[in-house]
């Protein structure tokens, strides 16, 4: 049995899909301590960006909230769908629409950090007390290569 795992998109303005994001961010914070929001920010930023999601049986799987200029707000896989290439897929379609991406990681995140590494994020820098709750974070951008050409095989799947 193959699996159609659909995309949409919530423009700036629009947020059809801001609750069941939520409730991903939410689920992924309670079991791995990272995107630590509050509410009022997530809702605030996610109407402000445009939203790629990754929807399987109506149900959302992935999404990723990106600015006009290319930096990624949240990215976020349920767990029972990591390993699928969700995220990349994301990644390549923010890649796709801007000639810049970037996006900051807590420096003990270590999953986040491996996962961009391996898509040729690199630091630009370390910026301490970065988070509300004074956690540390990097600052990464994508680099290298032309982004087009690194993630051209994501796009489009």
């Amino acid at each position: 049995m193959s699996v159609n795992v659909e995309k949409r998109t919530d423009p700036p303005g629009e947020s059809d899909h801001a609750p069941a994001a939520w409730d991903l961010k939410e689920r992924i914070c309670a079991e791995e301590g990272v995107l630590r929001q509050r509410r009022g920010f997530f809702t605030d930023a996610y109407r402000r960006s445009t939203t790629h999601l990754l929807v399987e049986n109506d149900a959302l799987v992935a999404f990723a909230s990106v600015r006009r200029d290319g930096y990624i707000l949240f990215l976020a896989v349920h767990p029972d769908h990591r390993g699928r290439g969700h995220a990349e897929r994301l990644v390549a379609d923010v890649a796709a629409e801007h000639r810049s991406v970037t996006c900051h990681a807590r420096t003990t995140n270590e999953r986040a950090l491996g996962f961009y590494e391996h898509l040729g994020f690199e630091v630009v820098r370390r910026i301490d007390n970065y988070y509300e709750d004074g956690g540390d974070a990097y600052y990464l951008k994508l680099g290298g290569e032309s982004i087009a050409e690194r993630l051209s095989g994501i796009v489009g799947r």
